[in-house]
């Protein structure tokens, strides 16, 4: 029997003024929800016949076990602690964030998800270990600062000046790991981060951790791929997961999609259509010169004047401000009709709307939207029209529109192929890996190029190279990201002075890890799972809020405990730090 579990303690008291009734005069007296501990004798249950259904039935729904087959005959009872009488507890109190424990002891959904993830760790744990021969290391919390992409966390220690830093992930100790003879280490791993906090990001969160000595981007994903189908099997039975996890470019996913984590759920596909339409046209879609056009059909309803209701309601709400600001130009919209000259694409001219409409395969009723952008290679996680796509999508969803998907469905894809380094604004108070190039690694700057041919690109065209980076995503949420490492410390070192532009000061940050690279260390490859969004993944929760113990708030705040605390005058000095107060005066 758990603590979830529920037995009936029975006690009576006979009409004997003799009788001795002190444990049931003291049962009576206590508040609800007050915790004891009872003595008695334990007896076989009976059951009334009447009440046999309802039992069953809650059993049946999922609430708090009932353990119908005996009872306890109260001898005694004790009383632990006692329980406020002003706080009152029925099925539909909401508690707020300053009573996390009332929540968690009193919203059987919140266990359930809490249970339910202590369940995911272990069996991760158990499968990694029994099948994949991976050992378990914790790796320090107490790192040092170093440029890797977000900003830090810093703690301040008593030697004046100098600080630790919280890490952002175990990258660099892992790494360190494979170079000192560890062939595959996992870790469920605390992971802290100074940035914006969205309904998918905490300050501190929890990633499932692995790296593999001697292994390729292949052996890294086989072994992912493995142990995410033996959780779902285990975890969620009646699921629908492919056989084989498909894979997709990062250029592929956004040209069809728009996005770097598609969500290939959605079946409308974006297509480029600058080659169909006519120069005029063109023009009038927004001031870019030379633009890439995308166009994107979405069947919104069999009736043009129901997508037209629905589109410019869109338009009007305060979502769509991010598209109509856009500095490529606002979306072109069009809606089919059948009643109207060329079914409403007088602006595309004949040649063009009948090109539409074969390759669309368009009908009355369908959205067509239309969509420039610089001709240039992709860059970042999403494009305007991805944006609008899925927005577009998920309204239609909400109004009925389009079918929700299946939530037993699970659309996983590998994608792959990303570029090595990304375009980026130089800007010495922004965290990442200060560089004066105007390049940032994409995934870290500890990623290997994919192939020789990309290592020869570094120098002469570094945002032509490829990485051999790997994510695995999941109904269009990320669920992880690895890549095979440079284990050359002269590679490693060329990126960092010659491609990203670091200074010898920031290189020097890197220090021990070149210096442990250059000890022999192998060829190796790792990946790392959002833990925390994996479970609310698999739960269908919307944030990741839901499935953590003590999450904080939108502002990084934990209202149960008070945290951050603002730190006083001589807690600080111990620490060689000055005081900014309210006021803005140093102190």
């Amino acid at each position: 029997m758990g603590l979830d579990s529920t037995i009936q303690v029975v006690s009576s008291v006979t009409k004997d003024v003799d009788s001795i009734s002190l444990p049931h005069d003291l049962l009576q007296s206590l508040d609800q929800h007050t915790p004891v501990v009872v003595r008695g004798t334990v007896k076989a249950r009976q059951v009334p016949k009447s009440t046999q259904s309802s039992k069953d039935a809650s059993l049946a729904t999922g609430k708090t076990t009932i353990i119908t087959g005996v009872e306890i005959k109260l001898e005694h009872i004790t009383p632990l602690n006692s329980f406020p009488e002003d706080l009152i507890v029925t099925p539909n109190t909401i508690f707020p964030p300053e009573q996390r424990h009332l929540q968690i002891k009193y919203e059987k959904s919140i266990r359930d998800a809490l249970k339910f993830r202590s369940k995911v760790a272990r069996f991760i744990r158990d499968h990694l270990a029994d099948k994949h021969d991976f050992e378990e290391f914790e790796t320090p919390l107490l790192f040092k600062s170093t440029p890797e992409g977000a900003r830090e966390f810093l703690v301040p220690t008593r030697t004046p000046g100098y600080t630790y830093a919280l890490p952002q992930s175990p990258q660099q100790y892992k790494q360190i790991l494979m170079a000192s003879g560890i062939p595959r280490y996992m870790q469920i791993a605390r992971c802290f981060r100074d940035e914006d906090l969205r309904a998918d990001r905490q300050p501190e969160f929890t990633q499932v951790d692995l790296e593999m000595a001697f292994a390729s981007d292949e052996d890294v994903m086989s072994t992912v791929e493995d142990t995410i189908k033996a959780l779902w099997a285990k975890m969620l039975p009646s699921a629908v997961v492919p056989a084989e996890f498909p894979r997709m470019t990062y250029e592929e996913a956004m040209s069809k999609y728009g996005s770097d984590k598609p969500d290939v759920r959605y079946s409308s596909e974006i297509r480029r259509a600058e080659y169909m339409l006519p120069v005029d046209l063109i023009s009038k879609i927004g001031p870019l010169r030379d633009p890439i056009v995308e166009v994107m059909k979405l069947p919104i309803s069999e009736d043009p004047a129901t997508t037209r209701k629905f589109i410019s309601a869109f338009m009007d709400s305060p979502e769509a401000q991010p598209f109509i600001d856009n500095p490529s130009g606002q979306p072109g919209i069009f809606i089919i009709d059948s009643r109207k000259p060329l079914q409403g694409l007088q602006p595309f001219g004949f040649e063009a709307a009948e090109q539409l409409e074969q390759t669309l395969d368009l009908q009355d009723g369908d959205l067509l939207i239309l969509q420039a952008r610089p001709n240039t290679p992709f860059a970042g996680g999403s494009t305007p029209l991805g944006n609008l796509r899925l927005a577009l999508h998920r309204l239609a969803q909400k109004k009925i529109l389009l079918p929700p998907p299946d939530s037993r469905s699970f659309a996983f894809i590998w994608i792959t192929h990303f570029p090595l380094f990304t375009p980026t604004t130089v800007d010495p108070t922004e965290p990442g890996q200060s560089g004066s190039s105007g390049l940032k690694s994409t995934h870290h700057p500890f990623t290997s190029p994919a192939t020789p041919a990309d290592v020869d690109l570094l120098l002469s065209s570094p945002l032509q190279a490829k990485a051999a980076h790997y994510d695995l995503v999941l109904n269009g949420v990320e669920l992880g990201g690895g890549s095979r490492r440079i284990h050359n410390a002269d590679v490693q070192e060329i990126i960092f002075r010659s491609v990203l532009g670091m200074n010898d000061s920031r290189v020097d940050d890197f220090e021990h890890l070149l210096r442990v690279l250059r000890s022999g260390c192998p060829p190796h490859a790792g990946m790392a799972l959002g833990f925390d969004r994996l479970v609310a993944v698999m739960l269908g929760r919307e944030s990741v809020r839901d499935v953590i113990a003590f999450p904080k708030s939108g502002r990084g705040e934990d209202r149960l405990v008070g945290s951050p605390s603002k730190v006083t005058k001589d807690q600080a000095g111990v620490y060689g730090l000055g005081v900014v107060g309210a006021e803005g005066e140093g102190r």
